[in-house]
């Protein structure tokens, strides 16, 4: 792979994207970055959608939004700026790009997995990082070897703040000195801002995400690793002369370059700062002269979300015709007093509340961090929140700390306040107490570099429930454990189940889980992208990987890592 050049002086007037990002019944929008002011324009359907660029720390860009099309409908597009054809590029050996409407009628096919590191698609890149299954899917869609999936949703660690590819270290390098905190991490917007033009660029992928609807979320390191892990971690990188600078380019360019393009028109038009861009539109400013700078706002944003996260919402949700996608922030909404501790604040939590409904064939899920872990883990987790908290004593209280930050004991189980509230909702659902009851409750996750299944036992017999309550993790997309620790971590979730099992049982302040689930199928540690289908009240989940045949590093072919079939009878 060669790696993008972003040099103002090679980039041309589009630097990334374009990027399919919210495609509805009629409406989709298109993201891109462009190289100054000017007038962003899709064409498709022998009509024009067009959007003046808006900037933010010097960079530019759109969000067009294409509406008033037909349920079901398929066009090729493409896009100029102010007047020049920019994509797709002349000679592109990748097929034209194409908005696909929502068709109520036809199958729901979401691919999803997180946790993708961006090095080189060579033979060393290979070696160290693995084969990226994204690519290696974007390479077979081009060929017409695969199904056209309906949505692509990335949850978690879209890019590593830090931990930087050799390329991201030498763009640092050249702005200042690696010996300065924070050395090797990202330090600002403008380091973002690279590193993402770093993780979109490659050709096999910046074609996919121009052909496939995205929707993202964030998770640690797309900010740093442990981010809103607890109290004292809070509290202690705070401290740092660096932080905050890092925590406002990451919080404002997420919101540039990943949450806006998970908003539809409407929820566009209805947030507090695009809102901004919609009505300097509407007043005719689109000829790129006055040229609107949300640098300020987009800033003072990421503050006011950081100290009160119950100002805005990262979490959002996606109507799929026979499904419904609720994707949740387990991140920046947590509440992290050490005596009451959750993964959702009270605001977040209504919302949520609001979205967990019936009336859907398959109700999903998305949340970063699994929410049904291997129970022995579940377990570990929720004893050492307990001991956190100096149940046991100060000292103890300080190895807890140590190990939940060390080991990232830090997903739903060291929320149990939050999780226990989240499973009673879905249980309700799952019961038909929220309308009819869903054929399926599907979480899906990423982040912990293995993937997996698992359901509450005898949610019908026991719970009464008539929907499958599932639990779907696919991590990583590339971003491999070492055998080694395959092996250590496997063996290690299998043998917590008894002896965390027997502690929880005998301590009063571990709850027991209400609704016990198994791990049913897995672990599984390759770099894999998984594809959830829809077979009516039935799915399947095929997780699908990449593999180098006769020394091709540059086309990988897919393979199968796994499949499993839920059907719900």
């Amino acid at each position: 792979m060669t790696e993008p050049d972003r040099s103002p002086a090679r980039r041309g007037p589009l630097v990334l994207g374009p990027m399919l990002r919210y495609v509805g019944e009629t409406d989709a929008t298109v993201w891109l970055e462009t190289s100054g002011p000017g007038v962003a324009t899709v064409h498709a359907d022998g009509r024009e959608w067009r959007a003046p660029t808006f900037s933010v720390k010097g960079h530019h860009y759109a969000l067009v939004v294409v509406d008033g099309l037909e349920p079901g409908g398929d066009w090729s597009y493409a896009v100029s700026i102010d007047g020049a054809s920019v994509w797709p590029e002349p000679d592109s050996p990748f097929p034209a790009p194409r908005i696909r409407t929502i068709d109520r009628g036809r199958p729901t096919r979401l691919l999803f997995g997180s946790c993708r590191t961006t090095v080189p698609h060579d033979r060393k890149g290979h070696r160290t990082n693995g084969v990226d299954a994204l690519r290696t899917l974007a390479l077979a869609l081009a060929r017409g070897e695969e199904e056209w999936p309906d949505l692509v949703a990335f949850l978690g660690d879209q890019v590593y703040a830090d931990e930087t590819s050799e390329a991201m270290r030498e763009f640092i390098a050249a702005r200042r000195s690696l010996d300065e905190p924070p050395g090797e991490e990202i330090k600002d917007y403008e380091e973002y801002a690279h590193l993402y033009g770093l993780a979109w660029g490659d050709d096999a992928n910046r074609w996919l995400l121009s052909t496939v609807p995205s929707c993202m979320i964030f998770d640690d390191h797309d900010i740093r690793d442990d981010w809103n892990t607890s109290w004292t971690w809070h509290e202690e990188i705070n401290r740092t002369p660096w932080w905050h600078e890092r925590l406002m380019g990451g919080l404002s360019s997420y919101w540039v370059y990943q949450h806006i393009g998970n908003l539809s028109p409407a929820q566009l038009a209805d947030d507090e700062i695009y809102a901004r861009v919609i009505a300097g539109g509407e007043a005719g400013d689109d000829d790129g002269v006055g040229e609107l700078d949300l640098t300020e706002a987009v800033f003072d944003l990421a503050r006011r979300s950081d100290r009160h996260p119950e100002v805005y919402r990262w979490s959002f949700r996606r109507d799929l015709g026979d499904s419904r996608l609720v994707v949740v922030d387990s991140r920046a909404a947590r509440v992290l007093e050490p005596q009451h501790r959750s993964m959702l604040d009270p605001d977040e939590m209504r919302w949520l509340d609001e979205q967990l409904t019936g009336d859907v064939e398959h109700l999903l899920i998305g949340t970063s961090l699994p929410f049904m872990l291997p129970p022995g883990l579940h377990d570990l987790e929720a004893i050492d929140e307990v001991l956190a908290t100096g149940t046991r004593g100060k000292l103890v209280a300080q190895v807890a700390e140590k190990a939940r930050q060390s080991i990232d004991l830090e997903h739903w189980a060291a929320f149990n306040d939050g999780f226990v509230e989240v499973f009673d909702m879905v249980m309700e659902v799952a019961r038909g107490e929220r309308g009819r009851a869903p054929a399926t409750v599907v979480f899906l996750s990423g982040d912990v570099h293995n993937s997996y299944v698992a359901e509450v036992v005898d949610a019908r017999t026991r719970h009464g429930a008539t929907s499958r309550v599932i639990q779907a993790v696919c991590s990583p997309i590339r971003n491999p454990m070492p055998r080694a620790i395959r092996v250590m971590m496997s063996a290690f979730a299998r043998g917590l189940v008894r002896p965390m099992r027997f502690v929880a049982e005998r301590s009063k302040r571990v709850p027991d889980p209400a609704y016990p689930w198994v791990v049913t199928d897995g672990p599984w540690f390759d770099n894999c992208l998984a594809e959830l289908t829809v077979q009516g009240r039935d799915l399947s989940i095929v997780w699908r990987g990449g593999e180098v045949r006769d020394g091709d590093d540059a086309h990988p072919v897919l393979t199968t890592v796994s499949s499993v079939r839920l059907p719900t009878g």
